[in-house]
């Protein structure tokens, strides 16, 4: 490495420093999946698979919670019938959808799309850097689009079944304590599932039960929260019941007491990891299924941008550092 004549580093030396580095980085990184396009167009035309995935999850999903509120609660079902209780009633629902939810982010389109099949999920993998944001819009349109079509495709089936007065398309409304008790039940137990789900998706050896813990919340949640806001967790699962019913009392907490519950999850997680994020916006990510979040290197450039002065290109700002720390070991050497 040469110096001028005024004892500093040559703008060659600087320059052939950076290629070097660039070359560094760009090797390190060439591994890693980066997210499709920059703008809606881009992003429809190379992720639209997973955005049709996301949406079939949550028709599927809504499909058979009508099957299963139907079966249990319409009081012309033998089923309901022969089980009085109603928390009886209500474990068996919930270990129904709790297998449900397992199916399908084990299924090939759940490792695929992440399994979110929740927009206020979606909206907390944005929070951390882990979704595009028009991955998340679009994300949150097949869902809430989805939703509606699994209902529909319930109540077509189930011959009106899911539409008497005794199910309302499976509606989710505020229970015994009003609307205060439901906006406080959806926001403790949307934080609990999206606290789990970072935490042991982020953790070395559990990871990979994350689909099956996220089922047993379900199924706990249905058995013993369903009385105080009908257990939602969902503005989309909401949403479908709600529009097919057109029944919208207090959607709006179903809405935003998910939302405000997993975002608060996201930002407990960073805090109390320093501010480093998930390694992935899937509930099952060790598969052979492409990924469309953002993840590895990537995320370590994003933080920069975070973290840097936004004044600058914060790539810029880690390869000069690079550099000063390149020439500090030629000048130990």
């Amino acid at each position: 490495m040469r110096l001028s004549a005024d004892g500093t580093y040559s703008n060659s030396a600087m320059k052939k420093e950076k290629v070097i580095t660039s070359n560094a980085i760009r090797d390190r990184t060439a591994s890693v999946r980066w997210p499709g396009g920059t703008n809606a167009i881009d992003s429809v035309r190379t992720h639209w698979p997973e955005y049709l995935m996301e949406g079939g999850e949550l028709a599927l999903y809504m499909f058979l919670t009508c099957v299963f509120a139907t079966l249990l609660r319409d009081p012309a079902s033998p089923i309901h019938q022969l089980i009085s209780s109603p928390i009886l009633r209500r474990a068996i629902m919930g270990v129904a959808i709790g297998t449900t939810v397992v199916t399908i982010v084990t299924t090939p389109w759940g490792k695929q799309s992440g399994g979110h099949f929740n927009p206020a999920m979606t909206a907390a993998f944005y929070r951390l850097g882990k979704v595009a944001f028009w991955d998340a819009v679009f994300y949150a349109i097949a869902q809430f689009s989805g939703a509606a079509a699994g209902v529909a495709l319930a109540a077509f089936v189930l011959r009106g079944g899911p539409e008497n007065n005794a199910i309302r398309s499976a509606v989710t409304i505020p229970g015994v304590y009003g609307n205060a008790g439901a906006i406080i039940a959806e926001v403790t137990i949307s934080f609990i599932l999206m606290i789990t789900v970072l935490v042991i998706s982020n953790h070395g050896t559990l990871a990979r039960y994350t689909p099956y813990l996220v089922g047993v919340l379900y199924a706990v949640f249905i058995t013993f929260e369903t009385p105080f806001s009908g257990m939602s967790m969902n503005p989309a699962r909401s949403f479908g019941s709600a529009f097919h019913a057109a029944y919208w009392r207090a959607i709006w907490i179903y809405f935003v007491a998910p939302t405000v519950g997993m975002l608060a999850a996201a930002e407990v997680f960073l805090r109390v990891r320093g501010g480093v994020a998930p390694n992935c916006a899937k509930l099952h990510h060790a598969n052979g299924k492409r990924c469309i979040f953002r993840h590895g290197i990537e995320q370590h450039r994003l933080k920069l941008f975070d973290t840097e002065n936004r004044d600058g290109d914060p790539l810029e700002k880690a390869l000069m550092r690079s550099t000063i720390k390149a020439r500090s070991i030629s000048e130990e050497r």
